[in-house]
């Protein structure tokens, strides 16, 4: 496993919390791209896309090579978001029977949990040269709760601009395929939550609402035919992912982070 600096990571299905907590003050809004070092990879798609997988899958293979990579996820990544994590997509069903999640509220739990995730691990990885591997970011905040519940995007990238410090990222890999299939993988997992119970019509609209972001702009956001095999799905993702290691990632190797 890479050494990790930082206070913490989510991999693979567990947070792993390395040192004692650190207060990381990022830097200002519009900011954050001229100053970091590192790369920052996203991973979009509806429910049962198999993204989680594959973003695993290329963090070890970049791993393989050399890079210094930190795993992570939204909502989570560091132990106070994780716990947000906990409350958006796990309430008890006496609580949601009594009291459900409404829209606002998800997205008031979502921004305070990327909010703690930019700055206690994100920013401070990047500033630092790792290549950050991370399953789902405000794109999913869009999809989910721009076009999936109907709230302002234009409000919403605003709050998200806000809580991110204004960080975005290099790559993301947008995961489709369709909702019955998505859907039909999950509900069979021991692991579904609040979300995947949602009506087909609900995720049909994040599945447009993914498509539609994906236009704007092209050269951000690769989408990924996910009804192929994950060897086809791995190999189209290293091949994408190439080119930005050539622009100088290679020096800032794991290796060197070794002291």
């Amino acid at each position: 496993m890479d050494r990790n600096p930082f206070s913490c990571e989510y991999q693979w299905g567990r947070l792993r919390c390395t040192v004692a907590h650190r207060k990381s003050q990022g830097p200002a809004a519009g900011s954050t791209r001229s100053r970091r070092k590192g790369l920052f990879v996203t991973f979009e798609g509806i429910e049962g896309s198999g993204k989680s997988t594959q973003a695993h899958a290329l963090a070890q293979y970049l791993r393989s090579q050399g890079f210094w990579v930190v795993e992570t996820r939204e909502p989570g990544g560091t132990p106070v978001a994780e716990q947000i994590r906990e409350v958006f997509l796990r309430p008890s069903r006496k609580l949601q029977a009594v009291d459900p999640l409404i829209p606002e509220c998800e997205v008031a739990l979502i921004l305070a949990a990327r909010s703690q995730h930019v700055a206690n691990l994100l920013l401070p990885a990047l500033q630092q040269g790792a290549i950050i591997v991370c399953d789902r970011f405000a794109d999913s905040t869009l999809a989910y709760q721009g076009f999936g519940r109907g709230l302002s995007l234009r409000e919403l990238r605003s709050l998200t601009r806000w809580a991110a410090q204004g960080l975005t990222p290099d790559l993301t890999f947008l995961f489709d395929l369709p909702v019955s299939q998505g859907l039909k993988r999950r509900l069979k997992s021991t692991d579904a939550n609040r979300l995947d119970h949602e009506t087909s019509a609900f995720h049909q609209r994040v599945r447009k609402g993914f498509l539609s972001l994906a236009k704007h702009p092209r050269r951000r956001i690769h989408t990924i035919n996910a009804s192929r095999s994950a060897q086809a799905i791995s190999r189209q993702l290293i091949t994408v992912v190439a080119p930005l290691l050539e622009e100088g990632l290679k020096t800032r190797r794991l290796a060197l982070k070794q002291v």
